[in-house]
């Protein structure tokens, strides 16, 4: 059934697009042109910097006789970070990689190792053999803005040096990683990616690049995410220096754990979900604080814990050997330690 203010609303809007100012063949030309020259522009920018990686990995899997493992190709895409070879990808595509090989635009196939991989984050960084290499420029990702547009360039599907423009959808979302953390302010886009895309770089209209692509909604139409370039910056330089990336460890094993709301406005909580300890490693910065099983942990220093995320937030933040506050609740009573975290070791 259609009623009359539907009508009636459904005339209003054709009389505003007729009543508006329409653009000449000229004008839309132009419009066009502008989009177009911007897109052509960063392709021919950041395109010679972007790489097709192929690899094989071992799989094992059910066979004749029982287990047995195969081995497989794979790959991906990357972008040259610095001059001397280095590249940054995903930890997905090159993660136990074996056979590493690296198509540069100009034409040529190189050998490339792996400098380290931070399964947390889903970045990588390979270096290859050759160097002299056109290296992309990193630009900051906490300058976009929602609605700005972003063009992908990498290699789906095995299809090199392909190009794909899109907008910022969204700002600030969060993407669990395989190794269970939550990757943080990632960027959602509508910029097309498929597999294959994955370590390639999301840029702007300048031809910087603003994220690494490294995920898709299978199913979905146009949602797709890639990792902050800053803090791809911040890894890239521990895994060049390093190997790795290091985190704070706290040695509890935790759960989201839920307090009554009476219980959280008597103890001033923001939320009434806390960090409840299920268990507490032996030797570890914990155990060595005090915590127990049904602690309920909710601040670290002055920062709220509401939930496992939080403390995995923290943990990935806070500098390894520093000292810092803790307050919790035992048997709903409060109260307040100190715990001094180290590294993790993985």
């Amino acid at each position: 059934m259609v009623l009359a203010s539907d009508i009636a609303t459904t005339i209003d809007i054709h009389e505003d697009i007729a009543s508006a100012p329409q653009l000449t063949h000229g004008e839309a030309e132009a419009v066009l042109d502008a989009y177009s020259a911007a897109v052509v522009a960063v392709a021919d920018r950041v395109s010679p910097s972007v790489v097709n990686i192929s690899l094989e990995k071992d799989v094992t899997a059910q066979g004749p006789g029982g287990q047995r493992v195969y081995r497989v190709p794979g790959g991906g895409s990357g972008v040259i970070i610095a001059p001397d070879g280095y590249i940054l990808s995903n930890s997905h595509v090159v993660h136990e990689a074996r056979n590493l090989e690296v198509a540069l635009a100009d034409g040529r196939t190189v050998r490339a190792r792996v400098i380290g991989d931070d399964p947390a984050t889903d970045l990588a960084v390979i270096q290859t053999t050759v160097g002299g290499l056109p290296a992309a420029q990193l630009g900051d990702s906490d300058s976009l803005k929602a609605g700005q547009l972003v063009i992908a360039i990498g290699n789906p599907l095995g299809f090199q040096a392909t190009v794909t423009a899109g907008v910022v959808s969204a700002l600030g979302r969060s993407l669990r990683s395989g190794s269970g953390r939550l990757i943080e302010n990632v960027i959602q886009t509508d910029a097309a990616l498929n597999p294959g895309n994955s370590g390639g770089p999301l840029v702007d209209s300048r031809g910087r690049v603003v994220g690494i692509n490294t995920a898709i909604i299978q199913g979905a139409q146009g949602i797709c995410f890639a990792v902050p370039v800053n803090t791809a910056r911040w890894v890239a330089g521990l895994l060049i220096n390093e190997g790795r990336v290091r985190r704070a460890y706290l040695g509890v094993t935790a759960e989201n754990r839920p307090i009554h709301v009476r219980v959280a406005r008597e103890h001033g909580l923001p939320s009434p979900i806390a960090v409840g300890v299920v268990d507490v490693a032996e030797g570890s910065p914990a155990h060595t604080a005090g915590l127990q099983p049904r602690d309920v942990i909710t601040h670290l220093g002055e920062t709220p814990l509401s939930g496992v995320d939080d403390l995995q937030r923290f943990l990935g933040r806070v500098e390894i050997g520093s000292t810092v506050s803790m307050r919790l609740l035992r048997r709903y009573a409060p109260i307040e330690t100190e715990v001094t975290l180290v590294a993790l070791e993985e």
